[in-house]
């Protein structure tokens, strides 16, 4: 396929697990992401769902830790993974990049940074719209189309699920997220990445805040589905704050969110593996 070279294959519940590679021209380096194709692909093309990791992961850990693919051949739905972040190579390394696992390397928090030195790579929202997404459409059997198309991760990428998924009606039509970080403007992870990538003006750090992107909502409607673990250490120490996202939902004419609290479960892909199989039907549900 023109602009991929497949890294792998490998055949389950009756569908394929593939990995590729490209050469990203918005971020600078290249890229590999992970896809599941269903069985229902080998006839045609079929509806997708995107995954986006949290931080430190790449696009492996879904793949082989989260248990969606029986579900996904079930259900016709293509699974797509990308990376989190650019992988700079050893020359081109920017200082500090791989210093902290919350920040550079593993942490572009799907934003389009604006500050030096990170604005030249670390580009992962217009990477996934304008560039992963056409190349997937084009080169594998995935419909292309919002009624055909669903967002959803984990940690940051929950919060990138959100952010993308609500700044992005056309494009997206479902959306669900697993312990997501959801009012980054007001956490510590958030602070951090935002000031570095963004610059110290809030109200550039809005445009990627699911809350305030919630409050300004004015799209078709939306049903999001969250999960949270009660026992996650993350939730305690103020970093994913889904009080606020409630709050900024409540009472919105367009948006509902389902967030289910899960007694005893932690950060960990234990409890993605143990409700992927309703985050799959929510969007299957919604997905034509």
């Amino acid at each position: 396929m023109a602009g991929l070279t497949q890294l792998s294959e490998v055949k389950m519940f009756g569908g394929r697990n593939l990995r590729y590679r490209h050469d990203s021209a918005v971020v600078g380096t290249p890229m590999e992401f992970g896809v599941f194709l269903p069985p229902q692909a080998a006839a045609g093309k079929v509806k997708s769902v995107w995954y986006l990791s949290g931080l430190t992961c790449t696009d492996v850990n879904f793949m082989t830790k989260a248990g969606a693919q029986r579900v996904a051949a079930e259900l016709g739905l293509a699974l797509i993974a990308p990376d989190t972040s650019p992988r700079l190579p050893a020359d081109a390394k920017i200082p500090g990049e791989d210093d902290t696992y919350d920040f550079g390397s593993g942490a572009g928090f799907y934003l389009d940074a604006t500050q030096d030195p990170w604005s030249k790579n670390y580009k992962m929202y217009s990477y996934i719209l304008k560039e992963l997404l056409p190349l997937v459409v084009a080169g594998l059997p995935v419909l292309e189309g919002a009624q055909h198309t669903g967002i959803m991760g984990h940690s940051m990428g929950g919060h990138g699920a959100i952010t993308i998924g609500l700044k992005n009606p056309t494009v997206f039509q479902s959306i669900s997220a697993f312990s997501p970080i959801c009012n980054p403007m007001n956490c510590p992870w958030g602070t951090k990445a935002f000031g570095n990538y963004l610059g110290s003006d809030q109200a550039a750090w809005k445009e990627y805040d699911s809350c305030e992107l919630a409050k300004s909502y004015d799209g078709p409607a939306r049903e999001i589905l969250a999960n949270q673990g009660t026992a996650d250490s993350f939730l305690t120490e103020k970093q994913l704050l889904p009080e606020a996202l409630q709050a900024a939902v409540q009472g919105h004419p367009k948006l509902t969110l389902t967030l289910s609290m899960d007694e005893g479960y932690d950060h960990s892909y234990n409890h993605i593996a143990t409700f992927i199989e309703s985050h799959l039907r929510h969007h299957a549900k919604f997905l034509s």
